[in-house]
């Protein structure tokens, strides 16, 4: 086993501010380090992570302590029979068909509302007011749910995303993670219920009326998944458009081509994916012993994996620390599947359910900015900086831009 003597520790300030020099140093001579503050193995290479996420010997189990208490138990802890059914009664609301025909309106109105906000400003700050609202108010209105509730659901993710990345074990972020399954339980019970009684085209309904070989979800199951869906969709989406807009900017002269070539953007959002993704870190659990790049996983230790080094490994990717819109080794066809080459969303049979809804978010919602602030810049002396260590994004993002009327 090898020491990672070079690579700051992931706890530490230094990474924090910097993952990716310590990604480096990992990926090349520390592949596989015994982290004992965590109490994990830490895998970094793209071989290894992309086996993980694929080989059914790593399993999910780790999430009965990580996600369960604040999620309740949902399909990701799931295995076999009870998983493939689970994922079959969800799954159809977010295939293309169904996602272009139901709620590609819902997607195009709530961007449409954010942007009218501030269109005749000619300053926003695109984290604080569009990305962080985005994704909540689509889910909310997916869901049927009022989206008036907005700062409670962006306080109930807020401290579950904290508590799952809570690495160093804050006493004050686990208790604060934890209370929020029974305050969101306390919400969503009896709205599944009276939902039952009074089904409408909703997602909610879906999931209540859903029934595959005569199973069907429980209030419980459905409160679960739309308490993973509200966190991991509202987080990870919410970082994405931020970092592809912080990236294009960064790049002015990929964003002039997206600006021109609006079939560019799910590339963009493709090598966003691999070069900033939102979650850095996911974790699972052998049912044996594995060797991996440097060394022996035992059986029942907790794996961590390291997304964003992964993504950066070159012996995957060319140039890997250079964001390329145009790379050809990122292709954008299976970019939002399961034979995707980026991991920002797992691989195989746990691959996320919502990669479909999030790209069609991701290009409504650059599509309608590009078109309301056909000038965007970066406001004056400003530099994006991004924060996080579990997920990851910019803190803020402050633009300028000409003013323009609002949408009829």
């Amino acid at each position: 086993m090898t020491t990672a003597r070079e690579a700051p520790d992931i706890l530490s300030a230094e990474f924090a501010a910097d993952p990716y020099a310590a990604y480096r140093i990992m990926l090349e001579d520390s592949p596989l380090v015994w982290h004992e503050p965590t109490n994990s193995f830490i895998a970094s290479r793209y071989e290894d992570v992309a086996r993980v996420f694929k080989d059914p010997v790593f399993t999910t189990e780790n999430y009965g302590w990580q996600l369960e208490p604040v999620h309740g138990r949902t399909i990701l802890q799931m295995s076999g029979t009870e998983h493939s059914v689970r994922r079959a009664l969800v799954a159809p609301a977010f295939r293309g068909n169904e996602l272009q025909r139901k709620f590609l309106p819902v997607i195009e109105r709530n961007a449409g509302e954010l942007i009218d906000g501030f269109r005749e400003s000619g300053r926003v700050d695109l984290v604080a007011d569009f990305a962080r609202r985005f994704p909540i108010n689509v889910i909310a209105d997916m869901l049927g749910l009022d989206k008036t509730d907005h700062e409670r659901f962006q306080g109930w993710y807020t401290a579950i995303i904290a508590f799952l990345g809570n690495l160093s074990q804050d006493p004050e972020v686990t208790a604060a993670g934890m209370r929020t399954r029974t305050e969101f339980a306390e919400y969503m019970i009896p709205v599944i219920r009276a939902r039952r009684d009074d089904l409408g085209d909703d997602l909610l309904s879906a999931l209540c009326a859903a029934e595959i070989d005569g199973t069907r979800m429980s209030d419980e199951d459905i409160k679960a998944f739309c308490s993973l869906l509200l966190a991991a969709g509202g987080e990870t989406t919410d970082k994405a458009i931020a970092s592809l807009f912080a990236n294009l900017l960064a790049h002015p002269e990929q964003l002039d081509a997206v600006r021109a070539d609006r079939s560019l953007i799910a590339p963009a959002f493709a090598e966003t994916l691999r070069y900033t993704p939102p979650v850095h870190m996911i974790m699972r659990q052998p049912a044996e012993d594995v060797e991996l790049s440097g060394g022996t996983v035992p059986k029942g230790s907790t794996l961590t994996c390291l997304i964003g080094a992964a993504n950066r490994d070159p012996r995957r990717f060319a140039d890997p620390d250079t964001f390329d819109i145009f790379r050809a080794d990122l292709p954008t066809a299976t970019a939002f599947s399961a034979a995707a080459d980026h991991l920002a969303f797992a691989l195989g049979r746990h691959f996320c359910v919502g990669a479909l809804l999030a790209k069609s978010e991701v290009e409504v919602g650059v599509n309608q900015l590009l078109d309301a602030l056909p000038d965007l810049r970066l406001d004056d002396d400003f530099r994006p900086v991004e924060r996080g260590v579990f997920t990851r994004g910019p803190e803020a993002l402050r633009v300028r831009f000409t003013p323009t009327a609002r949408t009829a």
